[in-house]
């Protein structure tokens, strides 16, 4: 391989997006799994309340 294949290369990969993509995809689902275990999070705390106050009732 020449210089010129090889810069021909590097220009190639730098100027391919596909790359990019994936990483938005990943960064995207990981922020959307980070939200439903905070979601679940606030309501397994809210759901232990009243039953909480459910069980207090009963006694």
């Amino acid at each position: 391989m020449n210089l010129q294949t090889i810069k021909a290369s590097v220009m190639k990969f730098v100027k391919d997006e596909d790359g990019l993509t994936i990483v938005e995809y990943a960064v995207a689902g990981g922020l959307i799994t980070l939200a439903v275990v905070a979601a679940f999070d606030s309501l397994g705390a809210a759901v232990v309340t009243k039953i909480t106050a459910l069980v207090n009732a009963v006694n």
